[in-house]
């Protein structure tokens, strides 16, 4: 029914509304993206006419989660309203789910940091003996042991893989390309999900070379990797706010405190500047400042 509803919103968008075909194709694709997060969630057999405000209200708190900018979450919310209100008007007792819902507010978030401890815990928290589980492992090993986004990995190719060489070949924001180094249990993991999970899957023909893949033999969603991080994270008793973006920002933290360069963070992450990646590891002004006391030849000299 999600499929139908969709195409008749976008019919009504462009002969009633007459909206023009870039406007048109943002308001369809942010509904679109809502309805795959139905499709994943525990109600994924509502149909449109039975969604109701908490499950919009859980799908901003995944797209906050995953740093979609609160500009882009405004924009979909908008979408969603201009959705339901057609719903409205062509169902007349349905009632708009969206209508008490405020646009997201500006401001930066930045995610919980795990310890190394806790990503042990939510590692030991899969379970390893399906295959969903033996899948879930090795996203964890690369959202963590490489640093990926969630954008990144979802969109990973088998191709871009260089075990050898122990480097995964990234694309990340602006399309661009870097080469990250990832530990040897990422790709032991990997090739285990390889043989003994992917191979003996049915393939949908558009993810033959995509690396990991829903039960369907689609290519993951987001969405589906938030939640799966999110139900580990609850078995292993944590009670911090997680999403894939955790993994990432740990991987840079526990870098930085453990004494890496920060100009190979950088490299690393995909960051364009130095700064966004000081202000992604959240340094705080004693750690800059033990840096510049342990490291700085003035210091050096006047201890001497």
């Amino acid at each position: 029914m999600w499929s139908t509803e969709i195409q008749a919103f976008g019919n009504y968008l462009k002969i009633e509304r007459g909206l023009s075909a870039h406007s048109l194709d943002g308001y369809v694709r942010d509904v679109q993206k809502f309805a795959q997060f139905m499709a994943d969630s525990p109600d994924h057999s509502l149909s449109p006419l039975e969604v109701e405000e908490n499950h919009i209200l859980d799908f901003f708190k995944i797209l906050h989660d995953l740093g979609i900018e609160s500009s882009s979450q405004a924009r979909c919310l908008s979408g969603l309203r201009s959705y339901f209100q057609f719903l409205c008007l062509e169902h007349p007792d349905f009632r708009d789910p969206s209508v008490h819902i405020k646009s997201p507010q500006k401001g930066r978030h930045l995610p919980d940091t795990l310890s190394f401890d806790e990503i042990e815990k939510i590692l030991e928290s899969n379970d390893m003996s399906n295959a969903q589980g033996i899948r879930n492992r090795a996203m964890l090993e690369f959202l963590y042991g490489a640093g990926l986004r969630v954008s990144e990995l979802v969109s990973l190719k088998l191709t871009d893989v260089y075990p050898d060489l122990g480097l995964i070949k990234v694309r990340g924001k602006g399309d661009k390309e870097r080469l990250v180094p990832a530990g040897r249990d990422s790709f032991r993991y990997l090739q285990l999900y390889q043989e003994e999970v992917r191979a003996h899957m049915d393939v949908k023909k558009e993810a033959q070379n995509t690396v990991f893949l829903n039960r369907r033999g689609a290519a993951l969603s987001r969405v589906m990797v938030f939640l799966i991080c999110k139900d580990l994270a609850a078995k292993a008793g944590i009670e911090k706010t997680i999403s894939p973006h955790t993994f990432r920002h740990s991987f840079a933290t526990h870098l930085i405190e453990g004494g890496a360069d920060l100009r190979a963070v950088q490299e690393m992450l995909g960051h364009e500047s130095i700064l966004t990646t000081e202000i992604y590891t959240h340094l705080d002004r004693a750690y800059l400042s033990q840096m510049v006391h342990d490291f700085h030849p003035l210091n050096r000299r006047s201890e001497s």
